[in-house]
């Protein structure tokens, strides 16, 4: 469909009259009425019916409108995608209170110039879809799950290795302790509904398990943060593992507790992945502020699967 004609029809509708449209689109009024008409011939109806009063919309023309200006916001939307300099920076973070999240809000403080559109994507395999695409610029994703490696043209480094904390309720038999090493956490049940088969960050705690023998459940439904936070709070016999920069607040009531894991303390690897050829200037200006980040690689008595992306 010519948008021309649809763009000459919806300002026709707005002015009520041929004439203004023609000044507002910069036209003759002859211009106006050959495309209403070509418009009109391609649809099969009549849109307008002249009046003394201008031009009044017919019941057709009044079921076209609401479509013909989707089809506008559509196409501005199709422009303004391709024009990378002049739109927002698109970036996954996964969800809003991980460490990608914590990441970006340091990256708006540092360059508040910068328009932002965060979104949440679902796995590693989405978010890759995403970059390819041009739907999204960059994507903080934990590693490339095994069976899963990266194509060649997304490139990948790793910006944050995240230790992970063990959180308990009051009266959980590790409550009190300062710290807690792995091998203390054998035989304790560690709840974790939000792992779902074939995420990369179901991959890892399956590595995870496998290397310390822990017993990790991800049984039933997971209704969020707020309703585990409860869970634990209220099962002595449960505990969950936490991102040391998740963002969590609980009452005071429930004298939840996040506990160091060490000997060695396991560590969550964040990337940020984006597409070779993305030519959003501000990409760039993103990856030259993650590098002067700390990131936690390297130290001394950390544990990640053999298979994440390299540093």
């Amino acid at each position: 469909m010519d948008l021309d004609t649809v763009r000459t029809f919806v300002a026709a509708a707005d002015a009520g009259q041929f004439q203004e449209a023609a000044a507002e689109l910069g036209v003759t009024q002859q211009a106006v009425s050959k495309r209403i008409a070509a418009l009109e011939r391609a649809l099969g109806v009549r849109l307008f019916t002249r009046t003394p009063r201008g031009a009044e919309l017919t019941i057709d023309g009044q079921a076209f409108l609401p479509h013909a200006r989707e089809l506008l916001r559509v196409a501005d939307r199709a422009v303004a995608s391709v024009r990378t300099g002049r739109r927002p920076l698109r970036v996954d973070v996964i969800a809003s209170r991980v460490a990608g999240s914590g990441l970006m809000r340091g990256f708006h403080s540092a360059h508040p110039e910068i328009d932002l559109d965060v979104v949440m994507l679902f796995d590693i395999g989405t978010a890759v879809a995403a970059l390819r695409s041009g739907a999204i610029d960059a994507s903080f994703r934990a590693v490339a799950a095994p069976g899963r490696p990266l194509p060649e043209d997304i490139e990948s480094v790793r910006v944050l290795d995240e230790p992970l904390q063990l959180l308990t309720g009051p009266g959980h038999a590790l409550a009190a302790a300062r710290s807690v090493t792995m091998a203390r956490l054998v035989g304790h049940r560690i709840w974790m509904p939000g792992i779902v088969p074939g995420t990369e960050w179901a991959a890892y705690y399956d590595d995870l398990v496998a290397e310390f023998g822990l017993t990790i459940e991800a049984t039933g439904p997971n209704f969020g943060s707020d309703a585990l936070l409860d869970t634990v709070a209220d099962t002595p016999a449960l505990a969950t593992f936490m991102g040391e920069q998740t963002r969590l607040v609980w009452p005071a009531g429930h004298g939840l507790r996040r506990i160091p894991v060490t000997d060695p303390t396991p560590v969550y690897p964040h990337s940020l992945l984006w597409h070779r050829d993305n030519p959003h200037p501000a990409l760039a200006t993103l990856r030259a502020h993650l590098a002067t980040t700390p990131t936690g690689h390297d130290t001394p008595g950390t544990w990640s699967p053999n298979w994440v992306l390299p540093h």
